[in-house]
């Protein structure tokens, strides 16, 4: 269960979030955060787990590596 700077930034994307916003909902300070995505330091695991928990409760799914690389994707919204 981890993330790479590449889904991280793509995720905000698909949901419209910014660093701060991110940094927020995962309690992640904002400065790791951008080191994250500049790939400039690679956080601790804890601090990784807590990045994909808060971007999968804001809908995103991660795809695991396979033949085209990992990825993300944006879950379906049920209908009510």
């Amino acid at each position: 269960m981890s993330i790479i700077p590449e889904q991280c930034k793509a995720a905000r994307a698909l949901i419209g979030w910014s660093r701060r916003h991110l940094a927020e909902a995962s309690q992640v300070s904002e400065r790791t955060l951008i080191d994250f995505e500049r790939i400039a330091r690679t956080p601790q695991r804890r601090t990784l787990v807590d990045l994909r928990r808060a971007l999968e409760e804001a809908g995103i799914i991660f795809i695991d590596e396979d033949d085209f690389g990992p990825g993300v994707r944006l879950r379906k919204l049920s209908k009510k």
